[in-house]
């Protein structure tokens, strides 16, 4: 499953930074997130917030960190574009999803096995649903609706634009 995983997220970047009709879609002015401000931070947590001192470990626990906030530079392009296309809304509430069943499989973990507790894999794996949330809001009130998905997430504190 871990292979399938892989094989569909190389290939996204592939199709975004290469195929012709969804490399045209790109636009870099609205795409202005700090995203290294994302990066520093999360590697600054990991090496301060690990469960111990090893390369592998603290390399492990970055890359939980910034599984958690990846989604905000998608998030915050969207809210700032207002074009939500089909695909891209389904996308993001199937990533969003994928993140809560990871939430239910724990909760049936820790029941069920005994010593199952992983508290910053918990954490950064809540902090991902609850960005997701605001999102999960929007859709929903759009499919209820049967009208056009249009974020309204507010997270002006990433973007490098000049006000």
């Amino acid at each position: 499953m871990k292979l399938v995983f892989l094989g569909s997220s190389f290939s996204i970047v592939w199709y975004m930074r290469y195929h012709k009709a969804v490399h045209r879609t790109y636009d870099r002015e609205q795409d202005t997130f700090r995203h290294w401000f994302l990066v520093l931070s999360c590697l600054l947590l990991a090496l301060l917030i690990h469960e111990k001192f090893t390369f592998l470990e603290v390399l492990w626990t970055f890359s939980l960190y910034l599984e958690a906030v990846a989604i905000l530079p998608q998030l915050v392009l969207l809210q700032r574009t207002r074009n939500i296309d089909n695909l891209t809304g389904q996308y993001i509430f199937l990533l969003g999803g994928y993140r809560g069943l990871y939430i239910l499989n724990w909760i049936y973990r820790y029941f069920t096995e005994p010593h199952f507790v992983h508290w910053i894999t918990w954490i950064t794996g809540l902090v991902q649903t609850l960005l997701y949330a605001d999102f999960f809001y929007y859709y929903f009130l759009s499919w209820k609706n049967n009208k056009k998905l249009n974020c309204q997430l507010n997270f002006k504190i990433f973007d490098a634009r000049k006000p």
